[in-house]
């Protein structure tokens, strides 16, 4: 959702007075009330992989009429459906699953060419026939000389409102410290462990910065509250605080904006942070930062690039896990700790 933004952005920049509205799921509508570029988001009531024929039918009727063109991220043929019930009349979206008829602006997907996440959302923003659609006949480059195919634009990076209010309520009621710098840690990764940097390599890295004067923000979902536990407690210093399960999305938006630097796997909060100012240090394992990088130029990213990287895989398929192992919590300190001297200098 974060890295779609750099879409929002594109599409305001090239036409001001276009309304953009966003089709998500429940938990992602708060997100969108920070993106500027957004009037607003309409929930799909539907969870992640369900088909819904029937409520997508609904929604899309309850929608027609309102809309010029649909723009549809994901390749699936279920999330092409609900644009298609609309009768928006423009519907632009990657060939993928057999979708043909729901998607009558088709734009042909090429993995080489769209190596980046992000680069395959912003591709769907230009028009057909432009450079960088791919398309046989695209105009060239003319500056290069290089197909169309080549001349995407460069993404806009992701920026997030902060609310100042909110965050102030936000840190009188969890009692948090403004005695010293701030360092967020982000141990969780929704998609599997292959992506998590171990627990015990956090506690390090927390009980480093703890001793060296900093205070310590551990957030994640309910869900990883175990975990940040976990990792507080092997850190041992009342500089760290495990705040997992105890703030939602939109408060963590606000709680990474006054911090000095985020450490993150590839996840959503390392996304969020980047969007929010905050020097990101990011660590790689299964994925890696040729697809899915932070969008900012402020940031440090930690990938072994191992022979077996990157899988892709929940876990790990040889059992060792050495991209993220073989890591060392000294080194990522090391980064954190540049940034914090930084800060301190001026």
């Amino acid at each position: 959702m974060v890295m779609a933004q750099s879409l929002y952005k594109l599409l305001r920049e090239r036409d001001a007075s276009l309304v953009i509205d966003v089709l998500a799921p429940a938990w992602s509508l708060p997100l969108l009330e920070r993106m500027p570029e957004v009037r607003q988001g309409i929930e799909l009531p539907l969870t992640h992989g369900e088909l819904g024929l029937g409520r997508r039918r609904a929604l899309g009727h309850a929608l027609r009429g309102r809309y010029d063109r649909a723009i549809v991220l994901p390749r699936s043929l279920k999330s092409a459906l609900v644009p298609w019930f609309a009768g928006i009349p423009r519907r632009t979206g990657f060939r993928g699953e057999w979708r043909y008829g729901l998607i009558n602006d088709m734009r042909p997907f090429d993995l080489k060419r769209l190596d980046k996440t992000v680069l395959r959302f912003i591709a769907l923003g230009l028009d057909a026939g432009e450079p960088g659609t791919g398309e046989p006949g695209a105009v060239a480059d003319a500056a290069s000389g290089a197909a169309g195919a080549a001349a995407l634009p460069i993404p806009p990076e992701p920026v997030l409102r902060t609310d100042a209010a909110a965050t102030a309520r936000l840190v009188e009621r969890l009692g948090l410290a403004a005695d010293a710098p701030t360092v967020a840690l982000m141990p969780g990764a929704e998609y599997g462990p292959a992506k998590q940097w171990p627990p015990e390599s956090f506690s390090a890295l927390a009980a480093r910065l703890a001793g060296k004067g900093a205070n310590v923000w551990i957030l994640g979902s309910a869900k990883e509250a175990a975990l940040g536990e976990e990792i507080r407690s092997a850190a041992n210093s009342a500089r760290v605080r495990n705040l997992s399960g105890e703030t939602d999305l939109v408060e963590a938006v606000d709680l990474l904006a006054l911090a000095t630097a985020a450490v993150s796997n590839d996840s959503g909060l390392m996304h969020i942070a980047a969007a929010v100012g905050t020097h990101v240090v990011a660590i790689y394992g299964s994925s890696t930062p040729d697809f899915t990088p932070p969008l900012t130029h402020d940031a440090t990213v930690h990938y072994r690039r191992l022979d077996c990287s990157p899988c892709f895989a929940r876990e790990c398929p040889l059992g060792h896990l050495d991209c993220l192992r073989g890591i060392d919590p000294a080194t990522v300190a090391a980064s954190v700790e540049r940034r914090l001297e930084a800060v301190s200098n001026g």
